[in-house]
């Protein structure tokens, strides 16, 4: 409207302009009296002060018809100047207002376009990008940020749970690859279990998981529960777990030591964002090779929530939960639970990085031999070092770099908790040794 009232004043001036161009000026010069010009005084002769009744002459005098005639044509003029002026302003005023109803009813549909983008507020993070790859006729609702999806759609999608779908087995339940459409492709979790610990499990993943946003934590896309049957949908990790790649068919060949070092990089980095940057602190509880999935480009991300806990809650004894081998001395003895309860688990997974071997193994019927047990010795001996490193990446890294990873895996894993060190130290420690297109420091 402003953009009107602003052409309007315009096409004023534009009038404006046209009176000047097509009136003579001797239109709107004022004439002089007719006596003047018919009968000048002289300034020695004295006029009668009232004119007499005109003889004939006088009535029929030349000047005074050219006068009349004169004013006439100049009356035609400005009425046909007044006439043309007149037309163009009312043409001038019908377009812009044309125009104006023009924009108005196109911007409408342009604002309505624009609508905003889902966001988790606390964590200034866009979920649009997620939400908005299952079509909303297969969303049943919504629990928090989480998306509740329609049971049938998951049916469809892994060809009604065909074993050929199936990624992988855990104990916890069936891996399903699932093909939403021709351009999207996500990962399905049947969970096993029907008592109230299974329950408990699902509840707190999609609860831990609704509220963490990071790279290096696993995206929870969505649930679902059929009957008593309970579904989660994450984000596509195509190279599996780390636990598949270290010791499963290609037994590591993958993963070569720089890999290995980004690895061991991103995790600490999603546990440290779990234990510095959340209020209260997350505290995993179940860290271990097979819940560190990893994406296509190798990047590793946290994943299996189902046991977490915050700060607040470890501080008392808590029920003692995890996998042999990767749980904390005193977690195991006594029910102390804290952040350093996942630095121990993320120095067991550095020595299954490290050495390739799982952490625990059994030697015989009765007898099993755990992973932290059989390399402490040798962790500390430099001459020894080397032999036990991975035969498949072993002779591919720097000394110094072996050695400096293999000081940080023995201070995770030290029995005393106040002897291991920080998640952030032992992030800090690993960002030179990893190269600087794998997101660390270290130049070629």
């Amino acid at each position: 409207m402003n953009l009107f009232l602003k052409n309007w004043m315009i096409s004023i001036w534009v009038l404006f302009f046209l009176l000047l161009v097509l009136v003579p000026m001797d239109a709107v010069r004022p004439d002089p009296p007719l006596s003047s010009i018919a009968d000048p005084v002289l300034p020695t002769e004295k006029k009668p002060p009232f004119s007499q009744i005109p003889t004939e002459d006088e009535a029929y005098s030349p000047g005074v018809s050219e006068i009349i005639v004169h004013h006439q044509d100049l009356n035609k003029k400005i009425l046909a100047a007044l006439i043309i002026a007149s037309t163009l302003l009312a043409g001038i005023l019908v377009f812009l207002f044309c125009f104006w109803i023009f924009k108005q009813k196109n911007s409408e549909p342009l604002n309505a376009k624009k609508t905003p983008k889902r966001q988790d507020t606390s964590k200034g993070l866009s979920l649009g990008p997620i939400l908005d790859k299952f079509t909303p006729s297969r969303i049943a609702g919504k629990k928090g940020s989480v998306t509740v999806i329609d049971y049938e759609w998951l049916v469809s999608a892994t060809n009604n749970f065909h074993e050929e779908n199936i990624v992988r087995v855990e104990t916890s339940g069936h891996l399903y690859k699932a093909r939403f459409n021709d351009h999207f492709v996500a990962a399905v979790k049947r969970v096993h279990g029907r008592g109230p610990d299974t329950q408990r499990g699902f509840e707190n993943e999609v609860e831990w998981l609704g509220k963490l946003k990071h790279q290096n934590v696993v995206n929870l896309m969505g649930y679902c529960i059929h009957d008593d049957t309970r579904f989660l949908v994450y984000e596509m990790m195509h190279q599996g777990s780390l636990e598949y790649q270290l010791h499963g068919p290609s037994h590591g060949t993958t993963l070569t030591w720089q890999h290995r070092m980004k690895v061991a990089l991103d995790i600490a980095r999603g546990l440290e964002y779990l234990h510095e940057r959340c209020n209260p602190p997350v505290i995993h509880r179940d860290l271990k090779s097979s819940n560190i999935l990893l994406d296509s480009n190798f990047n590793a991300k946290i994943s299996d929530f189902g046991l977490a806990a915050t700060g607040l809650h470890a501080k008392n004894k808590v029920k003692i939960s995890g996998t042999s081998g990767y749980v904390a001395p005193e977690y195991l003895s006594d029910g102390k639970l804290t952040e350093k309860s996942d630095v121990y688990a993320f120095g067991v997974i550095l020595l299954e990085l490290l050495i390739g071997r799982k952490p625990v193994e059994k030697m015989s019927p009765s007898l099993f031999q755990s992973i932290v047990t059989w390399a402490m010795p040798q962790l500390t001996d430099r001459s020894k070092l080397p032999n036990i490193v991975d035969p498949v990446i072993r002779d591919t890294m720097d000394l110094k770099h072996l050695y400096q990873v293999a000081a940080v895996a023995v201070l995770c894993v030290q029995p005393e908790p106040s002897y291991r060190p920080l998640i952030t130290d032992v992030l800090h420690s690993f960002i030179p040794l990893v190269p600087v297109e794998l997101g660390g420091s270290l130049r070629a």
